[in-house]
């Protein structure tokens, strides 16, 4: 062999082959938890990517849809006039006019936010509004009709034929709607629907001037329409009327983005299952391996040299990475094929479940690299073993050659580079991939210290007579016991679960402790300028309330930063995306705190100025003096920056982050808001007299509206578990797999202690202890990573306090503990049976 070898080099390949072919038809006893830690990781990223593949298709494919039109012009606070109109007319075949408002809908004594869309006759333009028992919409709207959402109608006690009131409008209920096109494209809404006829609302007093509402003209436009060239062109025809594009290529781009950004968070928790399972692997490898060592060895004593070995073996991982990988596609791809009809039924968006290639080629390229990655190493170490030290036992504690080293940190350098590229958000990637190595990292050094605290502790006289306890610290800390395998594969699981835990138990006691505390009972928006007065006298007249703020308020665009367009100034900062809340002031309002700067003196009405809330200036990098140009209704209004002041928006009162000077606005239509602090018994009646006095004025009840975020946050916490579970189920299967690695040596262990009169009942409650112990360990350190990843996403990202939460952890902890200790019992039973005279001879 050796001189084969020698006199035709190109043979290695052929005879690495064979021998990788010949070891694999012994079967693929060994390596079933390669396999399952391989597939399931794979098969998460897989499904996970599908579903995003098939909501992204669903968007794109049906833009029109979700749209309403090929493309859509919206305004704020007003409707398009009549050249614009006639415009718009020109260039579509049809247009659709719609308005879009919140408003009380009232029948009775109930009283129910609602979102109000009112349409014309031709809505819509595509697509289909589906109505109970098949009513068309046009006969359900006709003679002031309207449709409501069934749960807008549970809440009010309606059924069709019923009568309501929108303002001063009454409507009868037609039909309940059972599904709305183009509702992918309203983004959040505080309150279900209810569709009536535009034209009906002309004497309910809902769409005065100043009334906060939204106008959208839908096109229908000729085929082949350049929507680029368009837009442009609409954009020049109105070139200050504030209007707001889009069209079918994002009719959604909310949600959109919504979907690719928990998508790609998903992927990566994905990812760090494929981490646990990256552990199963290494073991998985090192175990086979070893039990291979009179094969290779006697392959050394014939000739072959290191080269030749490692590229066998590497050669047979390759064939089991391949089986892994083509197992996790199927499983990954086959359920969402499986199961599209149930998939798409459960989406609020649509979706077009198919076979898509880029999921397939971003699961198959994280399963391979991060099966390779964590199989070189143990694959590497037999490279440089000689005949001897193979003889002597192991391949423990020998470190691969240089060459495969830098391997290993290029194939990191890969799998993170992927993550990066494939997720499409850098930071996202970057920040999970270094918690999940710093996770690790720590983990590790916790099996590190776990393992010479347990041998010190072992000997320790405190324990003597305590038999069970020594025995289970001895065995935890032997040099090759399973430990560092359990610590690391259930301790990063647990630590994803942990942080989920900490992050939603904290977000719940905030409500819960915050809510009575702080927040107002009510927000009342649409109050006319007429009516502030006659509102804030019966509001403070009521002897429940505790406390009422009002403000004018109209909505504007922060257009440009000292000329300079707003978007590349100040980035993507949600204050100059879409339009904002703007109010205006003469006397500095009660209870403002300045930061910097001076406000302007009582009755200024010189050039426009502007007192900027102080974080969020920090946070777009303003300073005073600085001009900012905000569009109001289509008018250009340049104002000077001449303070900052501190706004907290987390009280859930009263806060705008741009206050003009009185002068500046004061000549603009607009409304005024209020909130309204009462006591919660006196809040309902409250609500139907403000509502009988002031038909137009629309009440949101802060606590449905954080009930509705809860319901979101909830959503994608459960989401987010569920992924996190995935990868402590792959933990569990490293689990398994150590246990059952370890099952030899336990055998041997067992019969060494019977044979010097340990009974059965005190080898199995060691073999639980240690099972416990190491539970235990990895539980203890996943609590440490849960709460520093929670505290880091409440406080970096949500801008909110963190507190501990220990129920949550000592269910972790607890979670640890059964899991390894089912884990080890699973593989307990065959040790005590074993008779000792067979084990010991064996090992003769």
């Amino acid at each position: 062999m050796r001189l084969a070898a020698r006199l035709a080099p190109n043979l290695a390949p052929n005879l690495a082959w064979a021998i990788a072919r010949r070891e694999l038809r012994g079967g693929l006893r060994g390596f079933w938890v390669f396999l399952a830690c391989l597939s399931l990781g794979v098969a998460a990223i897989a499904g996970v990517g599908m579903v995003r593949a098939a909501i992204q298709a669903g968007l794109s494919e049906q833009g029109a849809v979700l749209l309403g039109g090929d493309a859509q012009v919206e305004f704020t606070y007003r409707f398009a006039s009549a050249e614009e109109r006639a415009y718009l007319g020109q260039r579509a075949e049809k247009v659709s006019e719609i308005a879009e408002f919140r408003s009380m809908a009232v029948a009775g004594d109930a009283r129910v936010l609602t979102q109000v869309k009112a349409v014309d006759a031709a809505y819509p333009l595509v697509g289909q509004v589906a109505l109970e028992g098949g009513i068309p919409l046009d006969q359900a709207l006709a003679d002031r009709g309207a449709v409501m959402d069934p749960v807008l109608a549970g809440q009010m006690g309606l059924v069709p034929g019923d009568i309501f009131a929108l303002g001063d409008a009454e409507f009868t209920l037609r039909a309940l709607l059972t599904r709305e096109p183009d509702s992918a494209t309203g983004g959040f809404a505080l309150a279900p629907r209810t569709l009536v006829r535009l034209a009906d609302l002309a004497a309910s007093g809902l769409l005065a001037p100043g009334t906060l509402y939204d106008s959208a003209y839908r096109l229908d436009l000729p085929d082949g329409t350049d929507l680029d060239a368009l837009e442009a062109a609409t954009k020049a025809a109105m070139p200050d009327s504030g209007l707001r594009w889009s069209d079918s290529r994002r009719a959604a781009p909310g949600v959109e983005q919504f979907v690719e950004r928990i998508g790609a968070f998903l992927i990566l928790v994905g990812l760090a299952g494929l981490a646990v399972g990256g552990v199963g692997v290494a073991s998985a490898v090192r175990a086979y391996l070893e039990g291979k060592i009179a094969t290779i060895a006697t392959l050394r004593t014939l000739g072959a040299d290191g080269g030749l070995i490692f590229a066998a073996y590497l050669m047979q991982i390759a064939v089991l990475v391949g089986l892994g990988v083509a197992l996790g596609l199927g499983l990954g791809t086959g359920l969402p094929l499986l199961l599209s009809g149930v998939i798409e039924a459960a989406l609020p968006f649509p979706a077009e479940i198919a076979l898509y290639p880029r999921p397939v080629m971003e699961a198959t390229f994280y399963g391979v690299v991060s099966a390779f990655l964590f199989a070189l190493w143990p694959l590497a170490q037999t490279e440089r073993i000689r005949a001897a030290a193979l003889y002597r036992g192991g391949v423990a504690g020998l470190w691969p050659r240089k060459r495969f080293v830098a391997a290993t940190l290029g194939l990191a350098a890969l799998l993170l580079g992927g993550a990066v590229v494939f997720s499409g958000v850098p930071t996202l990637a970057l920040g999970t991939a270094g918690g999940v190595a710093g996770a690790l990292l720590v983990l590790a050094l916790a099996a590190w210290g776990l393992a010479r605290l347990a041998r010190r502790l072992a000997r320790a006289h405190l324990l003597h007579g305590r038999v069970a306890l020594r025995m289970a610290l001895a065995s935890i800390g032997v040099p090759r016991a399973e430990t560092v395998q359990v610590v690391l594969a259930l301790g990063l699981g647990l630590s994803v679960l942990a942080a989920v835990g900490q992050i939603d138990s904290n977000l719940r006691s905030a409500i819960a402790r915050d809510l009575p505390q702080k927040a107002p009972s009510f927000f009342f928006v649409d109050i006319q300028p007429d009516q502030i007065k006659a509102f804030l006298a019966q509001v403070t007249a009521n002897p429940a309330v505790t406390g009422v703020e009002s403000a004018p308020m109209m909505r504007g665009v922060v257009a440009k930063i000292n000329g300079a367009d707003a978007m590349t100034v100040a980035g993507n900062h949600w204050v100059v995306r879409g339009d904002r809340g703007i109010t205006y002031a003469d006397a500095m309002p009660a209870g403002t705190k300045l930061t910097a700067g001076r406000w302007w003196p009582e009755g200024y009405d010189g050039p426009p100025q502007i007192s900027f809330a102080a974080e969020e200036a920090a946070e777009m990098g303003l300073k005073l003096g600085d001009r900012i140009t905000v569009n109001v209704l289509g008018r250009d209004i340049e104002a000077e920056i001449t303070s900052f002041r501190a706004v907290d928006f987390s009280t859930g009162g009263m806060g705008f982050v741009l206050t003009l000077n009185k002068a500046a606005v004061a000549e603009a239509p607009h409304s005024h808001i209020a909130t309204v602090y009462a006591d919660a018994a006196a809040e309902a009646g409250l609500l139907r007299d403000l509502a009988k006095a002031f038909p137009n004025v629309t009440a949101i009840g802060v606590k449905a509206a954080i009930g509705r975020v809860t319901e979101a946050l909830t959503a994608i916490a459960q989401a987010t578990t569920l992924a996190a579970m995935a990868t402590l189920v792959t933990g569990f299967v490293v689990l398994i797999g150590a246990a059952a690695a370890g099952e030899r040596a336990r055998v041997y262990e067992a019969a060494v202690l019977k044979v010097i009169g340990a009974e059965r009942g005190r080898i199995l409650a060691s073999f639980a202890l240690r099972s416990v112990l190491m539970g235990a360990a990895a539980g203890l350190v996943a609590i440490l990573a849960g709460a520093v990843a929670g505290w880091a996403v409440l406080t970096q990202v949500m801008d909110s306090a963190y507190a501990f939460d220990g129920v949550s952890a000592l269910m972790i902890v607890a979670g640890g503990v059964l899991a390894t200790l089912l884990a080890g019992l699973a593989f307990v039973w065959r040790p005590l049976a074993a008779r000792p005279a067979g084990v010991l001879r064996a090992q003769e």
